[in-house]
């Protein structure tokens, strides 16, 4: 019984000179960490000021009369600035209106490259696995008519595209490039889906039930073609340089698709039809007699849908005609714009390659 009680003190008192280590370690780490946040905020200083100096000198390039001193300074701005841009995504960076609306001042903020990665591929997993789920839920839809099984893909389609207002946002901190209408067709979805779910289940809707489920069949297996294509071909051009590596599969037709996903294109506008005779079919059901306001809302969001969607799609091919065009013309159709950013390019891979 004694030697008991010494093991178990003894093993006490190891453990305690154990903690006395890892409280140690423990304090040792909070110092690290209040010198990293304190080396973050000199580092955003610092980029600031370069910034700030860096845009009088700008003004003063401009009074120049020396030629070939103002290009070299010009150059030399440009790399500076590619360089402020690497610098400043390794540090945390502020949310964004909608996160600040939606999380707080909680930074998402991700410092680790690999991390980021790992992110952006549990993003794309996301997707991948809710369009599977929704054509699953879809294709039970239409083959029976339980108002539960109903509601639950209108729940589904609310969460998928709410979760991924939320996570693009995260992304778009982070470096990835997604904007313009490709972010807000998935707020206005949003909406869209949400306006679905408290619309009763009255004459007017069971009109436009079986259009709607096989309109969520059709897009379901569009959207995942489209992973499918899109995560292989972005995979190939970031390996060649040629994409940013934090760039994500998205719904629509993009200029870098053209190698091997234009086949996609007669899929993508029936899909953008099918939004317009959802618009349409809305539209003369205002009339129904059990008609509510949820008709005719959703009947102008579809057709904003389709506009959104067809013209943002069309407008790509002048632009990839334009890019063709400077492949084989170099500098005829280049402004300064375009030129700064070219300078930029060859500076980056100049200094990787050294």
């Amino acid at each position: 019984m004694d030697t008991d009680v010494e093991s178990c003190l003894k093993d006490w008192n190891d453990l305690a000179r154990d903690y006395k280590e890892l409280e140690a370690l423990n304090r040792e780490y909070l110092a690290k960490l209040e010198e990293v946040r304190e080396l973050q905020a000199k580092c955003v200083k610092g980029i600031s000021h370069q910034r700030y100096r860096m845009g009088i000198i700008s003004k003063s390039l401009k009074q120049l009369q020396d030629n070939d001193t103002r290009m070299t300074l010009d150059k030399d701005m440009i790399r500076r600035e590619q360089q402020l841009h690497e610098m400043e995504q390794t540090l945390p960076k502020p949310n964004g209106v909608y996160l600040q609306i939606i999380l707080g001042s909680v930074n998402v903020s991700i410092l680790n490259k690999n991390d980021k990665f790992k992110y952006k591929d549990e993003y794309e997993k996301f997707k991948l696995i809710l369009s599977v789920i929704g054509f699953v839920l879809s294709v039970l839809n239409l083959f029976t008519n339980v108002r539960t099984l109903e509601l639950s893909l209108m729940f589904l389609l609310v969460w998928y595209y709410c979760t991924l207002t939320i996570r693009e946002s995260i992304l778009k901190v982070n470096g990835s490039r997604i904007k313009g209408w490709w972010r807000f067709h998935h707020f206005l979805s949003t909406v869209v889906s949400a306006v679905l779910l408290v619309w009763p289940n009255t004459g007017a809707w069971y009109a436009f039930r079986g259009q709607f489920i096989w309109f969520n069949v059709y897009i379901s297996i569009v959207q995942y073609l489209q992973f499918r294509y899109q995560h292989g071909v972005l995979y190939r051009l970031k390996a060649l340089g040629e994409r940013h590596n934090m760039d994500i599969t998205i719904e629509g037709f993009h200029s870098w698709m053209w190698r091997g996903l234009s086949f996609l294109l007669p899929f993508l506008f029936v899909g953008y039809f099918f939004q317009l005779y959802n618009a349409y079919t809305l539209f003369m059901l205002i009339s129904h007699p059990e008609a509510t306001w949820h008709v005719s809302v959703l009947s102008a969001m579809f057709l904003i849908l389709f506009l959104g969607n067809v013209t943002t799609t069309v407008m790509v091919i002048p632009q990839k005609l334009r890019e063709q065009v400077k492949d084989h013309l170099p500098g005829v159709f280049t402004n300064k714009s375009d030129r700064r950013k070219e300078i930029s390019k060859e500076e980056v891979k100049s200094e990787k390659s050294d």
